[in-house]
């Protein structure tokens, strides 16, 4: 797993609307985060304030995330005004869009983080795993109690991410994984069964079953988000997931950083295990190690596999 990168979700039963408005308003950081207190208003969308990560001020800056998918934002910090060097992309998914037809309300709750290898502390990355999912916890209890509730709610599922760096463009990984033609070199579980396409096409399963694979990109704030599906269509099961291709330079701050993150989103019913499509993460995990070492090939950094998941920078 990518090690400077750090994923927690959570479901929150409020509306996505309500989910969107409450966090694009960074006065609210106030009361869910463990210390980030706003303390002056600079414009708009920005504000300077207190963090629980650092003994300085931070300039926070919220952006919304365009796209008819889903609601999303992102939050920039940095020391200085309009020089950020840290991105938390939030991701809020409907339960319409990871099972279309159900009937359950609220919004699936996604937070990334990235911390730049060149600025991390110890205590950041000792402590980030702590303070966001507890963070995480505390949006949740403040969401649900101001929609009613007065204790946790339970949703139908739960997500589970993949995180790999891949040292090569992220043009070509784009290029490469958005072709379905291509999935038979990666996906190591599916095997072609008729006319396959650049965006849909037939397989069978390690087991022989029929499969239908779909995928679709999209471009979201300055990276990627390609959209992937099966459909069983003798069982009637469905399983989506979504991955995003984020440029090494954006993720961190750094314009010298090279390559990308390739990070996999993926939905599992809470107290039903899959009996078909991906059955465990690792599924997954194992479909992005084999990208990572067919991508970088093709852009000729054959030594970038052996220094293993995780982005290191050039000067370390």
């Amino acid at each position: 797993m990518e090690k400077n990168t750090f994923a927690t979700s959570a479901y929150i039963a409020t509306s996505p609307e309500n989910a969107f408005d409450y966090l694009c308003s960074l006065k609210n950081l106030d009361d869910w985060t463990l210390f980030s207190r706003m303390k002056e208003q600079v414009d708009e969308d920005t504000w300077l304030g207190t963090a629980s990560g650092y003994h300085k001020y931070l300039y926070y800056h919220v952006k919304k995330l365009e796209n008819h998918l889903f609601y999303g934002i992102e939050w920039h910090c940095g020391f200085e005004y309009q020089k950020y060097f840290q991105v938390y992309p939030v991701l809020l998914f409907p339960p319409d869009y990871i099972e279309p037809g159900t009937d359950e309300k609220g919004v699936y709750f996604h937070w990334l983080s990235f911390v730049d290898p060149k600025r991390q502390t110890q205590m950041i990355m000792q402590g980030i795993h702590t303070v966001h999912t507890s963070e995480c916890r505390s949006l949740k209890g403040i969401l649900e109690r101001k929609a009613g509730r007065t204790a946790a709610a339970k949703g139908r599922y739960f997500i589970d991410t993949d995180t790999i760096y891949v040292d090569a463009p992220v043009d070509i990984g784009v290029e490469y994984l958005k072709d379905l033609r291509n999935i038979d070199d990666w996906a190591h579980l599916l095997r072609p069964d008729g006319e396959i396409t650049a965006e849909s096409g037939e397989f069978k399963d390690e087991y022989d079953q029929k499969v239908k694979v779909s995928l679709r990109l999209h471009t979201l704030s300055k990276y990627y988000l390609l959209e992937q599906e099966y459909f069983y269509p003798v069982h009637e099961f469905y399983q989506r997931s979504v991955a995003l291709l984020i440029p090494t330079s954006y993720a961190f701050g750094d314009p010298e950083a090279p390559g990308f993150i390739l990070h996999r989103i993926t939905f599992w019913k809470a107290d039903e295990p899959p009996a078909h499509g991906k059955l465990q993460i690792e599924d997954f995990g194992a479909e992005s190690m084999n990208i990572k070492r067919l991508l970088e090939a093709k852009a000729g950094n054959l030594k970038s596999f052996d220094r293993g998941m995780s982005y290191i920078p050039q000067s370390h």
